[in-house]
């Protein structure tokens, strides 16, 4: 909310964006040499066409495949989700029904998507969660995703406070994309379609509980002091 109170969890700093952007342009440079057609476009071709040095992709993609992988996944879900969120966002209703609404098309497009893209997030997953510990800590994948995530929950910006806001960004990461996914189908047995109604259902209690403590704190900060009241 635009004039709430400055609170602990701070809006994201200029570094880490900056991070997210140079991860962008690599993994998108990726993807646009294999939508050329290259296979296996190498270390070096991939950092002249995203600008950036060859020790800078390594930062962010300790191995090739890993990166191959991400600009894979991208050219396979990329634009159908991108496609969802802006057909959702005419929704009609409040900012927390308009944003549930996003949501919920980006929900549907991973899980439409899923029979070609969890196999490979499968993979990326062991990548990432093999790969050596940084020095400074970062996000490893899901940059995309989060991006996505953001972009969704869009009309709820402006009321919320910063650090709700970006805790209910968290709170929809755990439950929307292939770690979800895998979650539903290799611990609970559900079929596609299960998966997706109940990361959805997931999503819609986690914006409303979010507003739901908005509500409280906004209440709690308009009414009168007890001693205040008292005189």
């Amino acid at each position: 909310m635009s004039d709430a109170a400055p609170s602990d969890a701070a809006p994201e700093p200029g570094r880490v964006r900056q991070r997210r952007r140079t991860r962008a342009a690599i993994v998108n440079a990726a993807a646009e040499l294999l939508g050329q057609g290259r296979t296996t476009p190498g270390v070096n071709e991939i950092a002249e066409a995203a600008d950036v040095s060859r020790r800078t992709i390594y930062q962010y993609f300790p191995t090739l495949d890993q990166l191959l992988l991400d600009a894979t996944l991208g050219l396979l879900t990329q634009t159908d989700v991108d496609a969802a969120i802006e057909t959702a966002s005419g929704a009609a209703g409040a900012a927390g029904q308009d944003a549930a609404a996003r949501v919920e098309a980006m929900i549907r497009a991973l899980g439409d998507a899923a029979a070609s893209s969890l196999p490979l997030g499968r993979s990326l997953i062991r990548l990432t969660v093999d790969a050596p510990a940084d020095d400074a800590p970062q996000p490893k994948r899901g940059y995309r995703r989060i991006a996505w995530i953001e972009r969704a929950l869009d009309p709820l910006r402006a009321e919320l406070d910063d650090d709700l806001f970006e805790q209910l960004v968290s709170g929809i990461a755990m439950v929307v994309g292939w770690e979800a996914l895998i979650v539903l189908q290799d611990l609970r047995g559900l079929d596609p379609e299960a998966q997706i109604e109940v990361s959805t259902w997931s999503a819609r209690a986690l914006i409303q509980s979010t507003l739901d403590e908005q509500r409280r704190r906004t209440t709690s900060t308009s009414l009168p002091s007890a001693k205040t009241s008292r005189r």
